[in-house]
Parts: C-alpha cells; sequence; structure tokens
C-alpha cells in the first residue's frame, strides 16, 4: 500500500476581508435605518443574523500526495502481470463557518446596550479539489492486465477524506469559530451594542 505523504499545508484563514464586505452588504439596508437610540428587537436581529445562512470564515488549501494500488489476485499473478497503480498530487480546498440558520430565538439575547449570543458550532461546509493544480504522479498498468478507469477515482475520493482530515487536525474548526465571532462582534457593534458576548456553545462537528 502507497504510503501518504503531506507535502504541504497552506493555511489561509481568507475571507476576512470578502465575509466582511458581505456582512456590511447583506446588513446595510438594516443598518442604515439603525441607531444607537434606536430599541432594537431580538427577533429582528435574529432574522438579519440567520439570513446570513452558511457564513463560510476560513479556507485552507492543501497539498498532499496520495496513492492507491490495485493488487494481482495472488502472488504468482503479480509476478506475472504486475499491479495497477495510481498516485496523484491532490490540491485541495477545505472550507468551514458557522451555519448562522441554525440559530434559536433562545441563542440571541438583548439588553439595552448588550447583545449575547450563542453560536452552533464550527463546520467543514466544503472540500474539494482543484483539478487544476492536481495532477497525475504515476500512472502504472500490469502487463496483461486492464486499466481500472476507477482506480484514479478512487483515489481522488480518498484525497478529498485526507484533505478534510487534515484540515480538521490542524485546526480549521477553532479558526472558523474564532473568525466568525469577529466578523460578528464587528457586525453587532455596528447595530449599537457596546458589549458583545458569547455564550457556550454546544459540542463540536462530529469527526467525519
Amino acid at each position: 500500500m502507497w504510503k501518504f505523504r503531506l507535502l504541504l499545508l497552506v493555511v489561509l484563514v481568507a475571507f476576512a476581508i470578502g465575509v466582511g464586505v458581505m456582512v456590511g452588504a447583506r446588513f446595510s439596508t438594516f443598518l442604515g435605518a439603525t441607531n444607537k437610540t434606536r430599541a432594537l428587537d431580538s427577533a429582528a436581529i435574529l432574522q438579519q443574523v440567520q439570513s446570513l445562512s452558511q457564513l463560510v470564515t476560513v479556507k485552507y488549501v492543501l497539498q498532499k500526495a496520495v496513492g492507491r494500488e490495485e493488487p494481482a489476485e495472488s502472488t504468482l499473478g503479480k509476478f506475472f502481470t504486475g499491479q495497477n497503480r495510481v498516485v496523484i498530487l491532490a490540491h485541495g480546498v477545505v472550507k468551514a463557518g458557522v451555519d448562522l440558520q441554525r440559530l434559536q430565538p433562545g441563542d440571541l439575547q438583548t439588553s439595552e446596550t448588550k447583545i449575547s449570543l450563542r453560536l452552533p458550532p464550527a463546520q467543514i461546509f466544503d472540500t474539494y479539489l482543484d483539478d487544476q493544480k492536481t495532477e497525475v504522479l504515476e500512472r502504472t498498468t500490469g502487463l496483461f492486465r486492464p486499466f481500472d478507469a476507477q482506480l484514479e477515482q478512487s483515489v481522488r475520493a480518498q484525497a478529498v477524506d485526507d484533505l478534510r482530515r487534515a484540515a480538521r487536525n490542524n485546526g480549521i474548526l477553532k479558526d472558523a469559530d474564532d473568525r466568525a465571532r469577529e466578523q460578528l462582534k464587528n457586525l453587532f457593534r455596528q447595530l449599537g451594542f457596546d458589549q458583545v458576548e458569547f455564550l457556550p456553545s454546544g459540542a463540536s462537528e462530529p469527526a467525519k
């Protein structure tokens, strides 16, 4: 079995500016009609926050060599026919954030200039390979053996799983949670809340 080797891990706490622009745009109308002397309704604020839906706050870009072999049915067969093998250099993207649609009325409380919010646990929203940058390093077909076209697809699927696991192990969920809190804190301060409190959240997204 091919031994996997992690070649490069580039952590991009991206979207900091992009997410801020998006949040500001989504709330531009709401903010335009709001000032610090206006009494803000908790239900209205909750609805606006929920409208952000899946708030992607962090993107990790990773690269890893992943391979798989299709062994012969027997040692003798391996000697005479060889093995089919594919090795790819997988270039992947993993995105994470918080799903604000999961907020419930009891998760948001306001009191004069203070707002308290219980965020849903951060989760990985998407993991995919960049086909433009992913390349096949090796494709070997055993002598007198047909090449299995599904072998490369299985390697790519394995690469997606490996990259998702690598992102999780390198702290993408914590980064996503930290970034979401920062973005929402800026938003609430624009709404006129001087104190922003984040209540303890539930369990983290289960490992996959």
